[in-house]
């Protein structure tokens, strides 16, 4: 509930917008951001103001000229964006601040299990990847994710909604091997259940899959053991605007907006703590 106490603790005043981060949130992010080159013209860009535009567009779901001109020019956010996507700058950032929060809630800083599924969101004209899918019987893209125990976002891969989960989930699972080495236990839904899943996680590496189902007898809404954990996080990364759509023209994109909103919710928890 709102009280005294826990008020100001969501109050973002101080900066031009409530999209902003703020001082706590900014000393976190900042030793995770390139260096300057030693080479060619010095740096003249606050990254701080880039990082703002950057989060003032994932709030707010705004196109790239539609950012407010107190910001840097449209053309340097997006250089820096399209720098730090192809870089692998927001991947990093994210993992470091999903150890940092394991930690500060009294885990190890690799996890050892998580939880995976997938999301269909509706695409635009933008053109891109993209697939039908049957059962929604809508053209979709799919945001597949692994979340940790916390529901801290570990791995996460965008595909066309044609692809089932079971034929989906390899790739992301294969592409957290290296950054979480300890990960090798799964939950899941009934989607990823059968040997053909079994037979692809085999030549990737030592992955069990534990299907965790909804009981037969339940009735109406029932909270799933798990399941939920990665149900939440879909909702804290809904709360950006910019993914109530895909409306991204590549998959590089699609992914590096999904780690700016899991980004922004972790270095505000991070912040209060």
């Amino acid at each position: 509930m709102w009280t005294e106490i826990t008020r100001p603790k969501y109050e973002r005043t101080g900066r031009r917008y409530a999209s902003d981060a703020t001082d706590a949130e900014w000393a976190l992010i900042a030793p995770l951001l390139p260096a300057p080159k030693r080479v060619g013209r010095p740096r003249t860009t606050d990254l701080r103001d880039v990082l703002d535009a950057i989060l003032y567009m994932a709030a707010t779901g705004c196109q790239w000229r539609m950012v407010p001109n107190d910001f840097p020019p449209v053309s340097t956010v997006r250089g820096y964006f399209y720098d730090w996507r192809n870089n692998g700058v927001l991947r990093t950032i994210n993992h470091h601040l999903v150890m940092a929060a394991r930690e500060a809630a009294g885990r190890e800083a690799s996890p050892t299990a998580g939880v995976i599924d997938s999301q269909s969101v509706k695409t635009t004209e933008s053109g891109g990847i993209s697939g039908y899918d049957a059962g929604k019987k809508i053209k979709r893209r799919k945001r597949h994710i692994v979340t940790d125990t916390l529901g801290l976002l570990v791995g996460l891969a965008v595909h066309g909604a044609d692809i089932q989960d079971r034929d989906g989930a390899p790739g992301v699972l294969k592409s957290i091997r290296s950054s979480y080495p300890w990960l090798r236990h799964i939950f899941a839904d009934g989607g990823y259940a059968g040997p053909k899943l079994k037979g692809a996680l085999e030549k990737i590496g030592r992955w069990t899959i534990e299907i965790v189902k909804r009981s037969d007898a339940a009735k109406g809404f029932e909270v799933v053991p798990r399941r939920w954990v990665v149900e939440r996080t879909f909702a804290w990364l809904g709360r950006c605007r910019r993914l109530a759509k895909d409306w991204e023209k590549t998959i590089q994109s699609a992914e590096a907006w999904l780690l700016i909103a899991h980004i922004r919710r972790v270095t505000r928890l991070l912040a209060k703590t």
